[in-house]
């Protein structure tokens, strides 16, 4: 069978989710379940919307559980079409898409849900809020731009590790989210550490693939 795993794994998918995802793929492939590496993604997606959702009304355990649920069925995926032999250029594009709208709709709920529960948010909280959402997106661009424009992906360029990778992010917003349920003051810290981590890693990127460009493919490339 093919590798299940992925160079650009991020640390919680190498130590944590792989450990539970390739337990699924190898029952779907063993059992010949009739599900394909999209049909996985809409599954992921769903069960990522769900759980976002869930923040607003506050229940914070259930939607903690199910974005890191989520993040592990993420990776069945791409194990399964590695697998099935059934990878595709469209299957990639697909399952970022949906990704990126499930990062985008759970970092606004838990902030709406953080928004709501003080009487009276200020300009840092919102500020913060969107801080967050906007270093979840550069992350996942500076991976998907540099791989278009460097031929390279980032991560396989220069020294600075993979420190805030969707898998550590969702798992960042699990662990924040369960012990939120117990201690409202993780929401905000959860938060914080996600503006904080995301944007520390995309500047630091910039300059680590800066300083390294002699890594970067020398072959020519045609500007649009």
């Amino acid at each position: 069978m093919a590798s299940m795993t992925k160079s650009t794994d991020g640390p919680v998918s190498r130590y944590i989710n792989r450990k539970i995802s390739t337990k699924m793929t190898n029952f779907i492939v063993r059992h010949r379940i009739p599900l394909t590496p999209n049909q996985v993604s809409v599954i992921s997606f769903l069960i990522g919307v769900a759980g976002s959702i869930l923040f607003i009304p506050g229940h914070l355990i259930l939607a903690g559980i199910l974005i890191q649920i989520s993040s592990i069925v993420d990776g069945v995926d791409g194990e399964l079409a590695r697998a099935l032999k059934m990878q595709s250029r469209f299957g990639a594009f697909f399952d970022a898409m949906l990704d990126r709208y499930v990062d985008i709709l759970t970092v606004t709920c838990m902030s709406i849900y953080f928004l709501k529960s003080i009487p009276s948010p200020g300009m840092l909280e919102i500020l913060i809020s969107i801080a967050a959402i906007t270093g979840t997106l550069m992350v996942s661009y500076t991976h998907a731009r540099g791989e278009a424009s460097l031929r390279k992906h980032p991560l396989f360029i220069g020294k600075v590790p993979s420190f805030a990778s969707r898998d550590v992010r969702l798992f960042l917003i699990f662990v924040g989210a369960v012990l939120g349920a117990f201690w409202g003051i993780f929401i905000w810290g959860t938060l914080v550490l996600l503006a904080v981590v995301t944007n520390l890693y995309v500047m630091a990127k910039f300059i680590d693939v800066a300083v390294h460009r002699y890594m970067i493919e020398e072959e020519p490339r045609k500007l649009p």
